[in-house]
Order: structure tokens, then C-alpha cells, then sequence
């Protein structure tokens, strides 16, 4: 059963959501107290804070391994203050940006990258820059699918960050992220968090 101080939380990040939201779809223009309050009633009523996700590669394996169903946190509006370093988070391809990635953000601005190859020089990442990479230590760097062959991308790029994940029916549990993202995303998994409904996604 969810405590009251942990449904205080969750209200306040759908709040919070509602509001990022408001401001993004508004484009940069001056927003209204009417289409913020209007963007608060439709999403904190409505809406919900999570999502579930298909991974089919295994890229991230072993924390994400092959055909699993992860529960998504949605991030409207992303900057270093929302997502850190350590986080596994959902982000367009660059190179298909109707396609979606998981990858660890390993670098954000102001990180230096330093390359496995002496070849390449070292460089800092640029404002609104961050760094993602696969986890399968099985792929090289072309088959993972990440930073070291695409370069930095932008944080914009990146829609969630991975909260849960569901291998099997008895195979399931929370992602390692940050201490950050795991504090604040524990009311956002309490509330909404449901096995048996990811459970039935992956016999689908």
C-alpha cells in the first residue's frame, strides 16, 4: 500500500511533469497561467508519468537482456538538473529518429572524453552535450550502437529515463540508475508500477 507522504511526492512530480510539459508544446512563446492550469488538469488527472518499452537488442545486456519489457519514466524537458551521469535512459536514434535507444549516459557537459584509441584526442563536451554508451562488453563498438561511433548527442535527444525492467515473470526488478534518478523516481514507481500488466505486455 502507498503511504501519503509517498502520494505528496508523486502529485508533485505530476505537477512538476504537467508544467515541463505546458512549456515544451508552448515552443519558447510567452505560456499562460490558462494553458498552464489546463496542462496541469489533463495530465494530473489523466495522464501518467510512465510508459512501457520493448527492447529487442542486447545492447544493454546484462541489465536489459534481449526481449524485455521496461517500464519508462517520461522526461519532457532534459538538462543536467533532470537526468545524471549513471542513468539508463530512452533516446531518439540519431541516425533513425523515429527509433529509440536505451543506453547508459556515461559523460554530460563539461565531461572530457577520453578515447581507448591514442589516435584520438581528448575533448570536453559542449553545453545541452552528453555522452551514452551500450553495456554488452560481448559487442565491439560498432555493434553497440552508441557514442563511440555516432558522437555526443544532444540532451533533447533523450525522452525517459529506464525505471523497471521485466525479463521473465520471475525475472524482474528496478534498473540501477544515479542515486538521483532512483530517489526521485521511487513515489513514480510505487504508484504506478504494475508486474502483472508488463508481465501480460511480454507474452504479447
Amino acid at each position: 500500500m502507498v503511504s501519503l507522504p509517498t502520494w505528496f511526492r508523486y502529485f508533485h512530480h505530476k505537477v512538476g511533469y504537467s508544467v515541463s510539459l505546458a512549456v515544451k508544446n508552448n515552443k519558447g512563446d510567452p505560456i499562460t497561467a490558462r494553458e498552464i492550469n489546463d496542462a496541469v488538469w489533463k495530465n494530473f488527472f489523466l495522464g501518467k508519468l510512465t510508459y512501457l518499452l520493448w527492447n529487442k537488442g542486447e545492447e544493454m545486456a546484462p541489465t536489459i537482456d534481449g526481449k524485455a519489457v521496461t517500464l519508462v519514466r517520461k522526461l519532457p524537458a532534459v538538462d543536467p538538473t533532470s537526468v545524471f551521469v549513471g542513468d539508463v535512459v530512452v533516446m531518439k536514434d540519431p541516425e533513425k529518429p523515429d527509433n529509440y535507444l536505451l543506453r547508459r549516459l556515461t559523460a554530460i557537459e563539461g565531461y572530457e572524453v577520453v578515447s581507448t584509441d591514442e589516435k584520438d584526442e581528448p575533448f570536453i563536451l559542449e553545453k545541452d552535450q552528453c555522452w551514452v554508451e551500450a553495456e554488452n562488453e560481448k559487442l565491439n563498438a560498432k555493434e553497440a550502437k552508441d557514442s563511440r561511433t555516432f558522437g555526443p548527442v544532444q540532451m533533447t535527444d533523450i525522452v525517459g529515463r529506464v525505471i523497471y525492467c521485466l525479463r521473465s515473470a520471475v525475472d524482474h526488478g528496478r534498473v540501477q540508475n544515479s542515486d538521483f534518478g532512483m530517489r526521485n523516481d521511487t513515489p513514480v514507481l510505487e504508484v504506478e508500477l504494475d508486474v502483472d500488466e508488463m508481465a501480460k505486455s511480454h507474452k504479447a
